[in-house]
């Protein structure tokens, strides 16, 4: 399905525009979000230690099995066993939180760490959210 797109970004002031003055294209998300389809998995975030780079507590990742990890990609990565989402630092061959309270993941030779895959994109719901008194 794709759904129309605008050519213009929406102030997050409260200013409102004749956006439909600057219709451009209409776009898929699944082509958006989805470069390799048949590598790509969704997960539900737990906690809140990414915060910091926008990922929250019950976001939505995108993940993407197809994607060569870089230096400072976010990723999941199996970690003893257990799925977790954390900033590849490969200068330093580690994971990173970026939360205060955890500390970074040193990745020895030997320890057991398998990078699932690349998070490109996360979704976040908003309606509902309690933001008002």
């Amino acid at each position: 399905m794709k759904i129309p797109i605008y050519h213009q970004f929406v102030s997050a002031g409260g200013f409102e525009s004749p956006a439909d003055d600057y219709l451009e294209d209409s776009l898929s998300l699944d082509e958006l979000l989805i470069q390799h389809p048949a590598a790509t998995y969704m997960v539900w975030a737990k906690g809140g230690c990414q915060e910091a780079i926008g990922i929250f507590d019950g976001d939505l990742l995108v993940v993407d099995r197809a994607l060569r990890p870089r230096h400072g990609d976010v990723v999941v990565a199996l970690l003893g066993g257990e799925l977790t989402c954390k900033v590849l630092d490969l200068k330093h061959n580690r994971l990173l939180a970026t939360s205060p309270n955890e500390t970074a993941i040193v990745i020895p030779d030997e320890l057991d760490v398998c990078i699932e895959g690349v998070i490109p994109f996360s979704i976040r719901a908003h309606r509902g959210w309690p933001c008002l008194p």
